[in-house]
């Protein structure tokens, strides 16, 4: 089983992916978390070029195919050994940001960026992501440190990666479940194990 987070940073994936996680194993499973970009030698590397290299310009085409490289690595070395053994992968982002940062809020083609995230990660997608929604000035008001990379593109930005992450989740709503995160964490995260155990437990 796979499982991964999204939302415009600030909206309290970190926080949510570990009570989720936390309960998980008290249910008795077996849990690999992870980060995308991360998680390997390789995506940490790249995660500190895309998020703390303040000083290099990099071309958003540069940027997505950076974000996908660390992606290939993190299914190869961690994700589908973690499968293969029955654990359940719980990952803080994943291909759906890509498209949502880089194609929706950074003007490249949305379709060509799930082509090629279906290549590169061999097919390997979340059983469920959930995606936790809130407006961008809420969001943006969480981040209590300095802003990286990414989240120094301003509201506009924000407001695009809100508008695609929605439209995404409209297009598959078998994959995605929309939470609204405006909320205490306790209802958020009922929310978030409510959803889950439609799959977890088939037949609830």
């Amino acid at each position: 089983m796979f499982f991964s987070f999204d939302g415009i940073d600030g909206s309290g994936k970190s926080t949510q992916l570990q009570l989720f996680c936390d309960w998980l194993r008290q249910q008795g499973k077996t849990v690999v978390q992870c980060r995308d970009p991360g998680s390997t030698p390789l995506g940490e590397a790249i995660r500190d070029i895309l998020l703390q290299r303040h000083d290099l310009a990099i071309d958003r085409t540069s940027e997505m195919l950076l974000y996908m490289s660390a992606r290939a690595q993190l299914v190869k070395q961690i994700i589908q050994p973690a499968l293969a053994t029955g654990s359940v992968v719980v990952s803080d982002r994943y291909l759906l940001a890509n498209v949502v940062y880089q194609g929706h809020a950074g003007g490249l083609d949305v379709a060509t960026l799930w082509q090629i995230g279906q290549f590169i990660t061999q097919g390997v997608e979340p059983d469920l992501t959930f995606l936790l929604d809130l407006p961008p000035s809420a969001a943006h008001g969480r981040i209590q440190r300095e802003l990286d990379r990414m989240e120094k593109q301003g509201d506009d930005f924000r407001q695009r990666l809100r508008t695609g992450f929605l439209a995404e989740a409209k297009r598959r709503p078998d994959r995605i479940v929309v939470v609204d995160a405006n909320r205490p964490i306790d209802q958020v995260q009922a929310d978030i194990r409510t959803a889950a155990e439609r799959i977890l437990i088939p037949d609830s």
